[in-house]
């Protein structure tokens, strides 16, 4: 083999071998989003996760008790935004801005708004298992809160 040769390859295999794994990795793409609906853990609502961009959001599209004794929507009366508190609770995005974290293998950065009590959490989702995520909402910081695991409906 003439030492051209033998050089040219001697450095394609340095170049491969010494690029840092960081560095091929980035080229990995993230995990399929978690689309589709997804209960609650005590199987009260039902949330549809959806493509917003490049981001995840949620909605919700069944709720236990969606209306009241009357038969009437319940609606948003807790929003801290009157202009928002005749909407029902089926139909509201309550989970908006979530983006895929390399780092720590999660749907992150995100926001979850509780009907219920009208107060927004930061949030982020995780999948432990194909039909199960792991949904965490917190104030501040995430070793404190509240975590769920959600199962697919479909």
């Amino acid at each position: 083999m003439p030492p051209a040769v033998r050089f040219f390859r001697f450095l394609l295999l340095t170049l491969l071998l010494a690029a840092p794994p960081a560095l091929r990795a980035q080229t990995a793409a993230p995990p399929a989003m978690p689309l589709g609906v997804w209960a609650d853990e005590p199987g009260e609502t039902q949330v549809e996760f959806y493509r917003c961009g490049e981001q995840l959001c949620g909605r919700i599209v069944q709720r236990l008790h969606a209306t009241d004794a009357e038969g009437k929507p319940r609606l948003d009366v807790h929003n801290p935004d009157p202009k928002r508190r005749n909407q029902p609770h089926v139909g509201l995005t309550i989970i908006h801005d979530l983006h895929y974290n390399r780092e720590e293998n999660r749907w992150d950065g995100g926001q979850i708004y509780d009907p219920d009590n009208g107060r927004t959490y930061s949030c982020y989702v995780r999948t432990v298992a194909p039909d199960l995520l792991e949904v965490k909402g917190y104030i501040g910081f995430a070793l404190v809160g509240r975590a769920q695991v959600w199962k697919r409906v479909r």
